[in-house]
């Protein structure tokens, strides 16, 4: 089997065990604090920095290193609000016919509904798409494996990236999600993952009063 060229690992930090309780510690109690929230202020926020963030997103891990995702930083004020138009629509559909009941039951102690000014207030907007096949250098195309999973763990990282300097994030998923290739004129081999909002939370910003599962209740040892 052939293999590509091989580096030397990075050099990493070696912690003690201590350090490293230390670390995991302060690393979750900072995580522990991450809330998904829909009141943003529109106050500005450097390029610069959400760039940092997504290039953070691109050391995820994927199949057979492919990186199938693809990041559409929007900030443009007529974007955003086309973006806002088309997926109210498809949430209004949502909420009054294709929702089933006990998803609206749950949905009901959050206060969620077809309305979503977030989607302009927020100074950013990440449109997050799994490519479900790439092209290689002599034009063939090479289907991606584990793309929901790779693109996934990165949208994880995206989201701790963002929480890790200060800011707030919601993660919006409109069903269907057609209308961000149309918008955001996206090839056909993408499909929208996830709309990310991204920004500070507004002075008022209120969350609701809910508890994270107990570490007995998602862990199993043998």
């Amino acid at each position: 089997m052939k293999h590509s060229k091989e580096i030397q690992f990075p050099d990493l930090h070696l912690l003690t065990d201590k350090e490293m309780f230390e670390a995991s510690l302060i690393f979750y109690q900072n995580l522990n604090l991450r809330r998904t929230i829909r009141e943003f202020s529109d106050k500005p926020i450097s390029r610069e920095v959400i760039e940092n963030c997504i290039k953070t997103a691109g050391t995820a891990p994927s199949g057979a290193n492919m990186q199938p995702w693809h990041f559409v930083l929007i900030s443009d004020p007529k974007i955003k609000k086309q973006i806002r138009i088309a997926a109210e629509k498809e949430e209004r559909e949502f909420y009054e016919t294709r929702a089933p009941k006990e998803w609206l039951e749950v949905l009901a102690p959050l206060g969620t509904d077809d309305n979503k000014p977030y989607l302009e207030t927020a100074p950013y907007l990440i449109a997050i798409f799994r490519q479900r096949y790439g092209k290689l250098p002599d034009g063939r195309e090479v289907k991606h494996y584990y793309g929901l999973e790779s693109v996934g763990i990165a949208t994880g990282l995206l989201i701790t990236a963002i929480h890790n300097i200060g800011l707030a994030s919601l993660t919006h998923t409109p069903s269907p999600m057609g209308f961000l290739n149309q918008i955001l004129k996206r090839p056909k081999n993408e499909r929208p993952f996830l709309l990310l909002v991204i920004g500070h939370p507004a002075k008022d910003a209120k969350v609701p009063d809910i508890k994270r599962k107990n570490i007995s209740e998602i862990i199993t040892e043998f």
